[in-house]
């Protein structure tokens, strides 16, 4: 069973600055995840800033202009970092506001820092140039770089004492980075055709035409866009139906916060199999409004009480 630490010893004024540091990198840079996390305790919410704040600098390595040994390097330097985190070697005094804020939440949760060496082997893949033949091998990249985020992020949160099937609590959390990751990579076709990045499969891509890409505002000639749209659109919300069975293992508020991040993501999901070809014009987005009534939703406990009565269906 995962248990968390709800009351933190009493933060020096530098852990305190290096906190407020990762929660305005977070507020300022991922607004979906932010939402979310706002419905968490003082030291969750701290915790979970401290951990996107890192995995915000990896990505922002792999993103970026540098040349691609440069960003080598850096991620070299990122991992070296994280060891020096996990061996408990970062001083409060530390320049890094990122280090310390992480540093300080590892020691009071059990977040398994070793999904954060997955994040940096997932970048990595994108320096390779890696392509993806098929789903499973897909599977892969995304286990790395969203699963691993579900699976840090249930270290924050913990597990309630005697729910039942808490022992796939990790499973279902990689399974929901997964759907949150391929909604992400749906939504972002367009930019990263631009960025030549290509992340949905080979054998997808050429089942339904689009092998050439998606350098335009339109589909390539005569593929069936929104026949593939649809196809990887049923795929997450199967990973969406399995994921969201970890919503009832959580306490309220962390269930609150879950429910929250994924129901923006399957709202996005569900205005993109409304008009597929309009990831293809620009990036998809909710309005703040409806993020908001998304957040309430979680709040209320609405989707977890029916992924419970769900669940105790199935084994009735």
């Amino acid at each position: 069973m995962i248990r968390t630490v709800e009351s933190q010893s009493s933060a020096s004024a530098p852990v305190l600055a290096a906190y407020s540091y990762c929660e305005t990198v977070t507020g300022q840079q991922a607004r979906n995840f932010a939402y979310g996390i706002r419905l968490l305790p003082t030291p969750k919410r701290r915790a979970m800033s401290a951990l996107y704040a890192f995995s915000r600098r990896v990505d922002d390595i792999g993103d970026g202009p540098l040349a691609d040994d440069v960003k080598a390097a850096r991620l070299d330097d990122t991992r070296a970092l994280l060891t020096r985190i996990r061996e408990g070697a970062v001083e409060e005094d530390d320049t890094d506001p990122v280090a310390v804020a992480l540093a300080h939440a590892a020691a009071h949760f059990p977040i398994p820092l070793g999904g954060l060496d997955e994040l940096i082997d997932g970048v990595r893949m994108d320096l390779r140039g890696d392509t993806y033949e098929t789903w499973d091998d897909l599977k892969v990249y995304c286990r790395c770089v969203a699963g691993a985020i579900g699976r840090l992020s249930l270290g924050v949160f913990g597990t309630e004492p005697g729910a039942h099937g808490v022992e796939r609590a990790s499973e279902y959390a990689d399974t929901l980075g997964l759907a949150l990751q391929l909604t992400n990579i749906l939504r972002d076709v367009r930019e990263d055709a631009e960025n030549g990045r290509t992340y949905l499969p080979a054998d997808d891509l050429a089942k339904f035409g689009c092998s050439a890409g998606f350098a335009g505002p339109t589909p390539p000639e005569g593929a069936d866009f929104a026949g593939l749209v649809h196809f990887e659109v049923r795929r997450a919300r199967a990973l969406f139906a399995e994921g969201y069975r970890l919503l009832p293992l959580l306490d309220r508020r962390s269930g609150a916060c879950v429910a929250a991040m994924a129901g923006i993501y399957r709202r996005l999901l569900d205005r993109i199999e409304r008009d597929p070809e309009a990831v293809l014009r620009g990036r998809v987005s909710l309005p703040g409004r409806e993020k908001a009534y998304v957040a309430v939703r979680g709040l209320s406990g609405l989707d977890t009480r029916h992924v419970a009565r769900r669940t105790v269906g199935r084994r009735a």
